[in-house]
């Protein structure tokens, strides 16, 4: 299934898309695509629907981000060996772990803003991953178990803030509109293999990223296991597992966005994204 959220900032709705590509309401099964509506038996329940007796939601509303109400947004870095040597930095002999701030949350489609006196915002494409069931001391081989699915996320982050400004990378990758997520939660059943996925970004037309989730250090059942020995993932929680290389930072020289640009991305799938750059 592809699971969604649409309607006005603060208003969305959960809804469902067809095979036919046509949104369809869920408002009247469920109150809202976020954890407590993600574990398997109301999935099974959801898969179960008629989809076409589903009402049609009509037009082209805007999307919000796939999971509403995330507890936490926990991210890995350099979790592709090639992106980490175009970085400058050696490959981890375990997860390199940090946060987004939920307030950082925002539809595939909207805007993406500049903070305030930055010169090296960036962008990085990742697969996300969304948890279902609790986790918390999970075995490697049943961590996949408590995955409810998948989604694109854009890891937008601020160079300078992240790297050049001491203390942790949290406070470069968590400014307002750096988590551009969705624009479907699509289901581990449907997703596939996580480790065999597509995925790339563009700046204005020009591919910048062009890789595969083949090519991850960590995989994502690794990473899933390794997080539930430091913290209990919750259902609605989400993690994004890392880009592969083709970030601005790692350009000769170094590209970094400037407002009126549009950055458009997307993995196998599981969707794509456009967001405007605005100052």
């Amino acid at each position: 299934m592809k699971l969604l959220r649409y309607g006005p900032i603060g208003q969305e709705k959960p809804g469902l898309l067809d095979a036919d590509g046509t949104i369809r309401d869920l408002s009247g099964v469920i109150s809202d695509v976020n954890g407590a509506n993600l574990g398997s038996e109301v999935l099974a329940r959801l898969r179960a629907l008629d989809t076409a007796s589903l009402p049609k939601v009509d037009g082209s509303p805007r999307i919000g981000a796939c999971v509403g109400n995330i507890g936490k947004f926990v991210c890995i870095g350099l979790n592709y060996a090639d992106h980490a040597a175009e970085s400058g930095m050696a490959i981890p002999a375990e997860p390199v772990v940090f946060n987004k701030w939920t307030s950082a949350v925002v539809g595939p489609n909207d805007d993406v803003r500049i903070p305030r006196d930055s010169l090296k915002t960036d962008w990085e494409v990742e697969l996300g991953v969304v948890i279902g069931t609790a986790a918390s001391y999970v075995s490697e081989s049943d961590a996949l178990s408590h995955v409810a699915g998948y989604c694109v996320i854009n890891d937008v982050s601020e160079r300078e803030y992240q790297i050049e400004r001491g203390g942790t990378w949290d406070k470069g990758k968590g400014c307002d509109t750096f988590g551009p997520t969705g624009p479907w939660l699509v289901t581990a059943d449907e997703a596939g293999d996580p480790q065999n996925l597509r995925m790339w970004l563009e700046v204005d037309g020009k591919r910048y990223q062009d890789g595969s989730t083949t090519t991850m250090i960590f995989t994502v059942a690794q990473i899933v296991a390794y997080l539930s020995r430091f913290m209990t993932l919750q259902p609605g929680d989400v993690i994004s597992t890392g880009t592969p290389p083709g970030v601005g930072m790692g350009q000769k020289p170094p590209v970094y966005l400037r407002a009126g640009q549009v950055m458009r991305l997307g993995i196998e799938g599981l969707g794509e994204q456009e967001q405007r750059v605005v100052g």
